[in-house]
């Protein structure tokens, strides 16, 4: 429940808390259920935290009495929606405030937080990110580097207000150099785009938002992100990515943005929230052929053409789109410390001493023993594709480093 703290607060919070136990699979370590010291432990984007919690689930599931358990924890409570409350990501590590998005997560990352009970292990092993790395990220090259390990496909375009929900103001299909125009607000209305004669509310999410900062850098030619404009809004820092369920976005006049991954696992593959926010009793009830976690949070939104292009398929279900444009495709990646023991500089098993975490057989193509589970195992290829990814993609492939 991505926005829930808009519509939750005080002793509301506490009810939805029971009443969404009947709903779909809550996300974050289960109740009652802390990890180790030697968990595998992560934070960072929303695109993919649904994905992480399938995974995480079904990995667990599985290797019970494993050293290395795997966990995800999302970058909003996964009860009340609630922004930056506190966490615990280890037993016995120091609260934080919960990273929300890649650049949330990878600073979190970076802080190298050691675990009290142990000075070989830390309290965040892995990021989420769901934004390349930039040109100061530390090279996955020497000791202090950010290693960015392919994870799967994805792309991200354009939202407005689909027809069902009332319609919009704008045109079906906007030029790369239209986008630039309307979030650096030199074009303000719909008009001047081949749209209707009508202002432009242009909405981004959060800053820490990988989704903005890619799609930023895309409309920048890839290297350098535009500055948005006076006119652009992303609620005081407190809109969320990948969602249409914010009473601000249902408006024929408004523009946004959206992973089209992440809109393809939910549209498709999800449970329909049982109202317009999303809330309830319970928020939503997926089947057993529906995703487990998260529930259909795209709203009155639908995705926007670019150049003319679709960003999705016209199969049943539909994909993300191959031939959309390649400035707006992107890789999703699973961000870890360099590791000087192993070929792939990954952290492996037998670069570390026993208890210590072997990340490896999570993210690996090329591990020493079994390659990694979300690259290998059947289940986790699966879940890549039901939450709307591409396990196979033109801009890499799973378990590379990106930035070597």
């Amino acid at each position: 429940m991505r926005m829930l703290s808009k519509f939750l607060a005080g002793s509301a919070a506490a009810a939805a808390m029971v009443a969404l136990a009947a709903g779909p699979a809550l996300a974050d370590p289960p109740s009652g259920k802390t990890p180790r010291a030697t968990d595998a432990v992560g934070v960072g984007a929303n695109t993919d935290e649904y994905l992480f919690d399938q995974v995480s689930n079904d990995f667990n599931a599985k290797h019970k009495t494993s050293k290395n358990l795997f966990y995800s924890w999302d970058a909003t409570n996964a009860v009340t929606g609630a922004l930056g409350d506190q966490i615990e990501t280890k037993a016995t590590c120091p609260t934080i405030a919960r990273p929300n998005g890649t650049g949330a997560g990878v600073s979190a990352l970076e802080t190298n937080t050691t675990d009290p009970s142990s000075s070989r292990n830390y309290c965040v092993d892995y990021a989420r990110a769901a934004a390349n790395p930039s040109s100061t990220t530390p090279a996955c090259a020497a000791a202090g580097g950010l290693c960015y390990v392919d994870l799967a496909g994805d792309a991200v375009t354009w939202a407005a207000r689909t027809a069902a929900a009332g319609g919009t103001d704008a045109p079906a299909s906007l030029t790369v150099a239209q986008l630039v125009k309307i979030f650096e607000c030199q074009v303000t209305n719909w008009k001047q785009v081949g749209g209707k004669s009508a202002p432009i509310e242009a909405f981004l999410p959060q800053t820490s938002a990988g989704t903005r900062t890619f799609f930023l850098t895309a409309l920048g030619g890839g290297t350098t992100p535009i500055t948005p404009g006076a006119c652009v809004s992303d609620e005081n820092n407190t809109l969320e990515e990948n969602e249409g369920i914010d009473p601000i976005l249902n408006s024929p006049e408004v523009i946004f943005i959206f992973s089209v991954g992440d809109y393809v696992g939910m549209a498709y593959h999800s449970a329909s929230c049982t109202n317009a926010q999303c809330t309830g009793n319970p928020a939503c009830a997926p089947t057993s052929k529906q995703n487990q976690f998260g529930c259909n949070e795209t709203g009155v939104l639908g995705l926007g053409e670019i150049a003319g292009k679709k960003p999705l398929t016209s199969s049943s279900p539909p994909k993300i789109n191959p031939g959309f444009p390649l400035g707006f495709q992107r890789s999703l990646y699973d961000v870890v410390r360099y590791d000087p023991g192993t070929t792939d500089h990954i952290p492996g098993a037998e670069s570390n001493s026993p208890g210590a975490i072997n990340l490896e057989q999570f993210f690996s193509a090329k591990a020493a023993s079994t390659p990694g589970y979300f690259c290998a195992n059947s289940t986790a290829q699966a879940a890549i594709k039901d939450y709307g990814f591409l396990p196979t993609w033109p801009l890499g492939s799973c378990g590379e480093i990106a930035n070597p």
